[in-house]
């Protein structure tokens, strides 16, 4: 976050704030800690239109489905495999 304002802050000068949110998010904090950020609604849009939607095995497509089949879990990931006993 470029930008850090108290609650008290942001209530006394709400018209400044929102005309920066629009370049770069502003974290508002509540008693020292963060509590909300304050975006421009393009910035919303865009990471909303990221969202990922989840999908059933039964609702990939057969490139996808090999895909999957053939791949491998990186060496990293072989510490875990204690928790698969």
């Amino acid at each position: 976050m470029a930008i850090t304002i108290s609650s008290g802050d942001f209530l006394k000068a709400y018209g400044r704030i929102s005309e920066a949110a629009l370049t770069e998010p502003v974290s508002i904090t509540s008693h020292g800690r963060e509590r909300l950020v304050l975006l421009s609604a393009a910035e919303y849009r865009r990471l909303k239109a990221n969202d990922r939607q989840p999908l059933y095995p039964w609702e990939l497509d057969e490139a996808s489905l090999a895909a999957l089949a053939a791949s491998e879990a990186p060496a990293e990931a072989r510490a875990f495999d204690v928790e698969l006993d």
